[in-house]
């Protein structure tokens, strides 16, 4: 592994940045004092800055040469709502708010990256650094694209990365085609009429109602899909009664519906409603349906796969770069990915052994409050960063996808 000198000379003082960012975290679309941090670390490295694509999003622009040639490396920037149960020096100082998926780790290996490729400038073209908002649930990879950000900084494909506890440090993960499914939730509310529970037979009790919903969609899955699809239908919450001796009047049902292709959330979404609005009206319930799509599945692109892990196995070798096998959580870089080629590949977080003493009692796991992400992948991460992007940029087979 041929680490960059420089970006481990300054990997120290980058690991204080995102400790910094780790003890400041600040949700999606509120990341002021975060896109601050790393505007005035571009700044002070020479680096051309564009703010507020997607309300809170950071570009830095990076040139050398003469090449119209452009890529984009995308970290992203936001932390979740949940309290810390860490208790090390740089723990959140605001209950409610954490970084427990290491977007504050992404945001520094980028920033390591940038550093370097400041000072050197040994490529010849266009690097667009994105630091990203809201990827928690609030689409702002969607929301920097609706403030042009592929039409005021054109880029021939772009990258993003994610840190992966339990694959080793020193290892990468990596897929073509579907990686991450799409994100959809569902509300379901059954209007019943509410009676006496001694009497059921003067109301419509909306909660068998439910449960046969519930069941029938299993259906959909063992039924209505073809064998070898992927899809999940989870019915996660389902709220009704005050009660124990009274009929309800309504039952609301919720959750999350995963797939990796719009053919299959099509399917699934028709015949939700069909079995919900059908099921109502056999026991002469009202029925209210809504579903709301969220992020598309994130589906790699085969020849930027392909040169991604390319770039990886001189880094690392091949054998420490696995084949990710896909997962039904989701993640807005898709967004990205259906405007330009691209890859989303994971980088190794190991297993937790990392983390400084005053850590939660629980495993070192993505959205878990005993989480910390390993600041040893800061010099391989921006090394691979750099190492992807002088690749990209010098490769003439690149530049159509």
């Amino acid at each position: 592994m041929q680490l960059i000198e420089s970006i481990l000379a300054d990997s120290a003082e980058v690991a204080l940045i995102r400790r910094d960012l780790h003890a400041h975290p600040e949700l999606c679309f509120q990341e002021q004092r975060t896109s601050d941090v790393i505007a005035e670390a571009l700044t002070r490295w020479g680096i051309p800055v564009v703010r507020g694509l997607g309300t809170t999003g950071v570009v830095g622009i990076v040139k050398n040469g003469h090449s119209t040639r452009a890529v984009g490396l995308r970290a992203d920037i936001d932390a979740l709502p949940m309290t810390e149960h860490n208790q090390f020096p740089h723990a959140s100082r605001h209950p409610g708010r954490m970084h427990a998926c290491g977007h504050d780790g992404h945001t520094a290996m980028l920033l390591a990256a940038a550093k370097h490729l400041a000072t050197q400038r040994n490529f010849d073209g266009t690097i667009y650094l994105v630091f990203q908002p809201a990827e928690e649930g609030g689409g702002g990879a969607r929301e920097m694209i609706r403030d042009g950000l592929f039409e005021r900084f054109p880029m021939e494909a772009m990258f993003g990365a994610h840190n992966w506890p339990g694959l080793a440090v020193g290892q990468f993960a990596l897929k073509s085609g579907p990686a991450f499914a799409s994100s959809n939730e569902f509300k379901i509310t059954i209007r019943g009429k509410g009676a006496h529970g001694a009497m059921p037979h003067l109301g419509i009790d909306p909660v068998p109602v439910a449960c046969q919903m519930v069941q029938a969609f299993q259906t959909i899955i063992t039924r209505n899909m073809r064998p070898i699809d992927t899809g999940v239908i989870s019915v996660t919450m389902i709220h009704t009664g005050e009660a124990t001796n009274v009929v309800p009047d309504s039952c609301v049902i919720e959750g999350t519906v995963r797939t990796f292709t719009t053919e299959v959330l099509d399917l699934i979404e028709r015949r939700m409603r069909t079995v919900a609005e059908a099921t109502c009206a056999a026991f002469e319930a009202g029925c209210e349906f809504a579903f709301d799509r969220n992020y598309p599945p994130t589906i790699n692109h085969p020849g930027e796969t392909a040169f991604v892990r390319e770039v990886m196995s001189g880094l690392v070798g091949a054998a420490n770069v696995q084949e990710f096998e896909p997962t039904m959580g989701a993640e807005d870089f898709s967004y990205f990915l259906q405007a330009v080629p691209g890859c989303y590949f994971l980088i190794g977080n190991g297993d937790g052994a990392h983390r400084a003493g005053g850590h939660g009692l629980g495993p070192c796991m993505l959205h878990n409050p005993s989480y910390d992400f390993n600041d040893d992948l800061i010099p391989l991460g921006a090394t691979l960063w750099v190492r992807l992007a002088q690749a990209w940029l010098s490769d003439h087979r690149q530049g159509g996808g």
